[in-house]
């Protein structure tokens, strides 16, 4: 009983190693929940045919089934790789958000005035001449 308890504890995630971070214990859970109400959120606000609708929602479709199908908080942070789960949740966090701002700035929507004459080009350069 009490090798299980420490080697219990050995599995347990101490720090961050962010300062101002915390381990938070509950974050597959919350991260489930923040995912689908990402989902949730850009069908209910934003264009289907919207790029960012679409990438957002392969990005959290994706994330959404490997937080599903594994418990281990070490496993999704290897196999989604952009962080901690600590960080994954903030990132949910700060996604619901820029999805309200998505939305009031309808970003989708053609410019009010036209674009100046090459303004999408950028660095092109000169062919080289020998």
């Amino acid at each position: 009983m009490r090798l299980a308890r420490v080697l219990f504890q050995a599995s347990q995630k101490v720090t961050t190693g962010i300062v101002g971070l915390p381990v938070n214990p509950a974050a597959r859970t919350q991260l489930i929940g923040l995912y689908k109400q990402t989902l949730d959120e850009l069908k209910a606000k934003i264009p289907e045919k919207a790029v960012y609708r679409q990438s957002v929602e392969a990005i959290t479709t994706y994330r959404l089934k490997v937080v599903e199908e594994n418990e281990d908080p070490s496993l999704i942070e290897k196999l989604i790789n952009s962080g901690q789960v600590e960080e994954l949740v903030g990132q949910a966090e700060d996604e619901i958000q820029l999805i309200a701002k998505m939305a009031e700035w309808k970003a989708w929507e053609p410019l009010e005035e036209p674009a100046p004459p090459r303004q999408w080009e950028y660095f092109k350069k000169a062919a080289l001449t020998e």
